[in-house]
């Protein structure tokens, strides 16, 4: 499976990007955009709509097997259905003490921002209990929840007795990221540790074996790094070579002289204990690497994303070779972008077992190191499949653990697969932040389909396909927004057990659906054309593709989405839906014909037919004619634009038209003199001769023309629409006072008056 899945993602990656950007690679255009209100109006979304005093949401924790989603916030930990994240919420509130937040003020912090307790970290610690850590107003505390052994039991509840310091586990400042694992009952955290936020480490707390730590303000370790995941991930059979991973940003140490940013990967063994002599109680095995993320150029320069925003770690039947997926930024101000990588396990342990970064010469360059090799191969875990006599990291000579505290950095880089970008995004208004990824079985494979969460608020659901043997296509099959009011997306989970996506924000958390196969359109090949996994048609309606559907009913294409073969039989009625309208326009003015079809992969042509009997003709960008992205502009009309205007789409070879307009064009002078007649000297009627004739009436029956139907109805039109005069007609009755219109008042208690 491992391999299968390699080299899928190779074959996806084949394709090569645009030699450089000097050209914006803009972004896909969402097949389907819905704001807040349409995602809310199709039912597929739902909104926490419990009001808190409270900000800053951030899932930290989802568990599948109680059904539960825990989340953390200013001032509360809460715990979440699932399957409707409104029902019975389960709501602890876990402020900081009045005199804390009093202290926190005076220190010269933010009274709202800061001086709050932000929970930052819930991690499982036994089947009833979760470890959970806040900020507590610049002094860090961790305590114990009861959550109870079934979700049934309906249990949450803080556990005051057990409150300890988290110092170590959590950070004071809340803007300060961290990332954290909970393993056989000890805390694994990158954190910042300090009030002042300038001692940032890897630690090792609670559980039975030594505190750990990182070595303290060496800049060849960590420099001042900002914290993303962290993830255990075995290398072989043998649990003694366990390790986890950090996944970070920090500034570079290999250029000092330029604020450069660099995305790291950091590993550490799960039994180091420590030097014997040096590094005592401080990591022996650990060890970083750079992830480029970047487009090659064929001057050989390449454009990078340097920013780490974001890891998901997509599992595959070989736990020991998951993919990970990353979300980069650029760091420059000059050029903005987003970017997504996808590296393998074994790109990321071939650098792990490579060279280490060493400085030597007369300008004291990074080189590979090049000497005598102390045994064992520093970065070994002790008792391991290369190590089985050694049972502990302090039996390690000397000369490995001195090693080890100066040469961290390996000389190599991870670069991901094909060393090119899946995703990039440049010159656009935003930037990606979050990244989740879901497998999904289509009638023709298996897809991995990218959600993807942006600053303004909004997630993009994205395919990746191959195009061709050199080329990949970059599918956005929508774009929603997930929040009333727009906020960057901060963290985001996935739950394909119940086809369900987690957004958090700063203003609150949202789950959605993963697939709205209605909004794609009521036909066969609008559903075909959509090439979204989740969705075939199946007869009657675009719905969710499921593998155990009758195959005689089922049309689905992803990879092409050809629905010239997979809708034979549907596709009479994709005319049938055309919109048809009429419309007036005045010779010598413009009219606007509307027209936007469904898909914006789809090439539109305008077709007008100024007869039944004569040829239909395509219509050509002229100086009278403008083709918009939202329909046809025909400037300065004239008599001859009259006719049947047909709006015409055509995706993957498939064409049908989408609206049909009937356009006539009424004389300029003949709308004028029905409009504003000449004065007439007024004759009273006589007796029993009725209503007199409207003005406009009898110019047309002065006007012996073919278009004499027509302004006879632009013109009930128009007097339709005309607001009544302000003044009053002399002897018109006038309204009634306002006094007069008020309703009595009804005396149920007292007798009528006699």
């Amino acid at each position: 499976m491992h391999a299968s899945g390699l080299l899928l993602w190779a074959s996806l990656l084949t394709g090569a990007w645009p030699a450089t950007l000097t050209q914006d690679h803009l972004p896909a255009t969402p097949r389907v955009r819905l704001s807040f209100k349409e995602l809310k109006a199709t039912g597929t979304a739902h909104f926490f709509n419990f009001l808190l005093n409270t900000t800053d949401y951030r899932i930290l924790l989802k568990d599948e097997d109680h059904d539960r989603m825990y989340v953390g916030s200013k001032d509360y930990v809460l715990s979440l259905d699932l399957h409707d994240i409104n029902r019975e919420p389960l709501i602890i509130h876990w402020a900081a003490s009045p005199q804390r937040i009093e202290e926190c003020v005076l220190s010269g912090k933010d009274g709202n921002g800061e001086c709050g307790n932000f929970v930052r970290l819930i991690q499982p610690w036994n089947r009833t209990h979760l470890y959970v850590c806040g900020t507590g107003a610049y002094n860090p505390m961790c305590t114990y929840v009861n959550r109870g052994r079934r979700a049934q039991d309906y249990i949450f509840y803080l556990e005051p007795e057990r409150l300890e310091s988290g110092k170590g586990k959590c950070p004071y400042d809340p803007k300060l990221d961290t990332a954290s694992a909970l393993i056989n009952e000890e805390l694994y955290a990158g954190v910042y540790i300090d009030f002042m936020g300038t001692d940032a480490a890897i630690f090792r707390t609670l559980g039975k074996q030594t505190a750990m730590r990182t070595d303290q303000y060496n800049s060849r370790w960590l420099n001042d790094p900002s914290f993303i995941h962290a993830e255990l991930i075995p290398d072989s059979a043998e649990r003694n070579d366990d390790k986890l991973y950090f996944f970070f940003r920090e500034r570079s140490a290999e250029a000092p002289q330029s604020p450069a940013v660099y995305a790291r990967i950091g590993r550490i063994c799960l039994n180091d204990d420590g030097g014997h002599c040096c590094l005592v109680n401080k990591w022996s095995t650990f060890l970083k690497a750079r992830l480029v993320c970047s487009v090659p150029g064929d001057d050989g320069i390449e454009t990078h994303f340097d920013e780490l925003q974001d890891v998901f770690v997509q599992q595959t039947q070989d736990v020991r070779n998951p993919v990970i997926y990353a979300v980069f930024t650029s760091s420059g101000s000059v050029f903005r972008g987003s970017a997504v990588c996808v590296y393998s396990m074994a790109d990321i342990r071939m650098v792990f077992n490579g060279p280490f970064a060493h400085k030597e010469g007369p300008n004291y360059q990074w080189m590979p190191f090049s000497g005598k090799m102390p045994y064992p191969r520093p970065g070994t875990c002790p008792g391991g499949t290369f190590t089985p006599s050694m049972k502990s990291t302090k039996d390690y000579p000397d000369e490995v653990i001195n090693f080890m505290r100066s040469h961290p950095l390996m000389y190599q880089a991870v670069y991901p697969l094909q060393r090119r970008p899946l995703v990039v995004r440049t010159g656009a208004p935003y930037r990606l932040t979050t990244v989740a990824v879901d497998q999904v079985d289509a009638a023709d494979g298996r897809y991995e389909v990218l959600f993807l969460g942006t600053d303004r608020g909004t997630v993009q659901k994205v395919i990746v396909l191959p195009k061709d043997d050199q080329e990949m296509e970059e599918l956005m099959l929508e774009e929603v927004e997930v929040f009333k009011d727009p906020a960057p997306v901060k963290t985001m989970t996935i739950s394909s057990k119940r086809q369900q996506l987690y957004v958090a924000s700063a203003v609150g958390v949202t789950h959605l659906s993963l697939h709205r196969c209605q909004a794609y359109g009521a036909a066969c090949a609008d559903c075909c054309l959509a090439r979204d996994p989740y969705c075939a048609w199946d007869g009657q309606a675009c719905s969710r593709y499921t593998a155990s559907s009758k195959r005689r009913s089922r049309r689905q294409d992803v990879r092409h989405g050809n629905p010239i073969r997979q809708c034979r039989g549907f596709n009479s009625n994709a005319n049938k839906n055309a919109v048809e309208s009429v419309q007036y326009g005045v010779a010598g003015s413009a009219a606007f014909l509307e027209c936007q079809p469904r898909s914006p992969q789809a090439t539109v042509k305008w077709l007008f037919q100024r007869d039944p009997s004569d040829r239909r003709r395509e219509i050509r960008a002229e100086d009278r004619f403008l083709r918009t992205e939202q329909g046809l502009l025909l400037r300065t009309l004239q008599l001859g634009d009259r006719g049947l205007y047909s709006c015409t789409a055509t995706e993957n070879n498939f064409k049908h038209v989408i609206t049909r307009v009937q356009l006539h064009v009424l004389g300029r002078d003949a709308v004028h003199a029905a409009l504003f007649p000449p004065p007439a000297v007024s004759v009273p009627p006589p007796p029993g001769a009725g209503l007199p004739t409207p003005p406009y009436q009898e110019l047309a029956q002065l006007l012996a023309q073919p278009e004499v139907g027509l302004i006879h109805q632009y013109c009930q039109g128009y007097w339709r629409h005309v607001p009544p005069s302000p003044r009053e007609a002399p002897g018109a009755p006038r309204p009634p006072e306002p006094q007069d219109q008020k309703k009595p008042r009804n005396r149920r208690h007292h007798p009528p008056d006699t």
